[in-house]
């Protein structure tokens, strides 16, 4: 789908990036009574950890990987693990008794998701240097002066809600001499 948005310059495809894998002999048990509980990262080997279970070819940086303060992979694993109870906090109400209806086992679509989370958690580290790169470009480039953005009226608000904007004065904020 993508491929025809592809903007000149910009790659085609996805960065390649070493694919984590769940070999058969650390496979996640699906029995009930080895549902794993714990999460871990062996960073001398690269494995991934669930319970006796692991997955290989898992980069540090995938491991640490967070959004918003929170790890990804822990956050993930929380909601499938076999304990799922979450602490009260304050006068917060009890979770909902539906929160008990979850599988007791592992479920082999657990680990075809985890597969793809590690999978995407690749690409985006693969991808953190180009965008450290663009961001360092867009915050050293020019700016604009307040002075062109009133001018141009871009501090303007419609009137009335539901109606449209004042047309921008002749001024061209994007020009080299301010559209004058």
């Amino acid at each position: 789908m993508g491929e025809i948005h592809a903007m000149k310059g910009r790659p085609a495809q996805l960065p390649a990036a070493p694919r984590p894998r769940s070999p058969k002999a650390g496979a996640i048990p699906e029995a009930a009574d080895a549902m794993p509980d714990t999460i871990t990262y062996d960073a001398t080997k690269k494995r991934l950890l669930l319970g006796p279970g692991y997955v290989e070819n898992v980069e540090p940086a995938v491991w640490n990987y967070e959004v918003s303060g929170q790890q990804v992979l822990r956050q993930w694993f929380s909601c499938r693990k076999q304990n799922r109870e979450r602490p009260l906090i304050g006068d917060r109400r009890p979770p909902s008794p539906l929160g008990n209806l979850q599988p007791d086992h592992w479920l082999a679509e657990y680990t075809a998701e985890l597969l793809n989370v590690l999978s995407v958690l690749g690409l985006l580290t693969a991808l953190e240097p180009a965008q450290a790169s663009m961001m360092e470009k867009i915050c050293s480039g020019p700016t604009f002066p307040v002075e062109d953005l009133r001018a141009a009226e871009a501090f303007e608000l419609p009137a009335e809600p539901g109606r449209k904007a004042p047309k921008a004065s002749e001024t061209d904020l994007f020009s080299e001499n301010g559209g004058k």
